[in-house]
């Protein structure tokens, strides 16, 4: 077995384990809630499973890099993989800290999402274009995926939080923002599901187009194209033609990605909707009913507190190094900089809000998910719709 066939199992592995460690984890809240006791032996179980989840995705993540021969960040297969492995890591971490099981009910399902998503990507190994050959990629793309899985864990601690604070028998805006939180985690389910489909399908359409800088380029589109990219002509269509062509600053292809994920998405949740007659987030409240709120916010307040300095190194002070290094300035106003840059201010702001307005609480925990919600914005849609010097990714 080569190298890369076994990084391929080690990974595979690591995402059985996570759902195995899932139920386990629902299954031991769900039995506490009943009995009103501690049920910590399956709590100690599902972290059992969970840690052997991770070792086996550390084991494909340094086969993958052994065979490769750099570190296996440098494409959305790779980054999101291992964005993944870090939500993992930082829980665990978490919780041999606090003890919190209810924090696997939703660290776990999030990260095995995020795998699931990165799966739809190519895994080939490919060689590194000039800009990544550095050793400043493994810095900057790693310490800034270990930043950003830290701040999701705050994350995670805000959407239990809510879901108990939340009363979700009313109408409000509460209620309506946390169920729209649920329904942006169905839209990547979506994702998978779509990909997966027409991928089985073996779907193809190819194009010829013109890039922003005025090179004629051809593309390949996985996906039945709803948009086309700039000055596009068919070189081999199946059954459908693009609807609206693009200017060339956006990747149609990625969009068209995107728009679809967002369709099959809105669909699932409809279904879901239908047959539980209720709303997501009310699936998922009597299983918080339990768990301690102040812990929750505390869990919540030092995961950015640890989280925020080590993504400042990683995506601004590590990055800039790197972009000097690569292209002669330390920034250039491309879309994944600017994001980047957005991301620092909001977790800078979410800090100054905390510490000198008192926002704790239920303010803290929404501050939290917006927080996620931009860090997701940044990998999905600026890398799948924005071209720049990041669209290699």
């Amino acid at each position: 077995m080569s190298l890369i066939d076994l990084s391929g199992n080690l990974l595979f592995v690591a995402f059985l384990a996570y759902l195995v460690a899932t139920l386990l984890f629902g299954g031991s809240i769900k039995q506490a809630n009943a009995t009103g006791k501690n049920t910590g032996k399956w709590g100690n179980l599902a972290i059992i499973v969970t840690i052997i989840g991770f070792l086996s995705q550390l084991g494909y993540f340094i086969t993958r890099w052994i065979h490769t021969g750099h570190a296996p960040v440098s494409n959305m297969f790779e980054f999101t993989t291992a964005f993944g492995m870090f939500i993992v890591g930082a829980f665990i971490l978490i919780f041999f800290i606090y003890r919190l099981t209810a924090l696997g009910l939703v660290a776990l399902p999030v990260a095995l999402l995020i795998i699931a998503y990165a799966s739809m990507f190519p895994t080939e190994v490919s060689p590194l274009v000039p800009s990544l050959q550095s050793y400043w990629l493994t810095i900057h793309v790693i310490t800034a995926a270990m930043g950003q899985s830290i701040l999701a864990i705050s994350a995670v601690a805000g959407l239990i939080y809510l879901l108990k604070v939340v009363d979700l028998t009313k109408p409000s805006k509460q209620r309506f923002w946390l169920e729209a939180v649920m329904y942006c985690l169905v839209v990547v389910l979506g994702f998978v599901i779509v990909s997966s489909t027409f991928s089985a399908m073996d779907y193809e359409s190819k194009y010829t187009y013109t890039d922003k800088e005025g090179v004629a380029r051809q593309i390949t589109y996985n996906f039945p194209p709803l948009f086309g990219m700039h000055d596009y002509q068919a070189v081999e269509e199946h059954g459908m033609s693009p609807l609206v062509e693009m200017p060339a600053l956006v990747n149609a292809k990625k969009l068209t990605t995107v728009v679809w994920s967002l369709l099959v998405g809105s669909l699932l949740y409809l279904l879901i909707r239908l047959i539980a007659r209720r709303r997501i987030s009310a699936m998922f409240q009597p299983l918080v009913k339990r768990v301690n709120l102040q812990l929750l916010d505390e869990v919540g307040y030092r995961s950015v507190i640890i989280g925020f300095p080590v993504f400042t190194l990683g995506a601004l002070i590590f990055a800039m190094i790197w972009a000097q290094l690569a292209w002669s300035r330390f920034w250039g106003w491309d879309p994944k900089e600017v994001w980047a840059l957005i991301t620092w201010l909001f977790y800078a702001a979410f800090l100054h809000l905390r510490l000198s307005k008192g926002w704790e609480g239920e303010k803290s925990a929404w501050l939290a998910l917006i927080g996620f919600g931009i860090i997701l914005f940044n990998l999905i849609a600026v890398n799948l719709i924005l071209a720049g010097l990041h669209s290699y990714a």
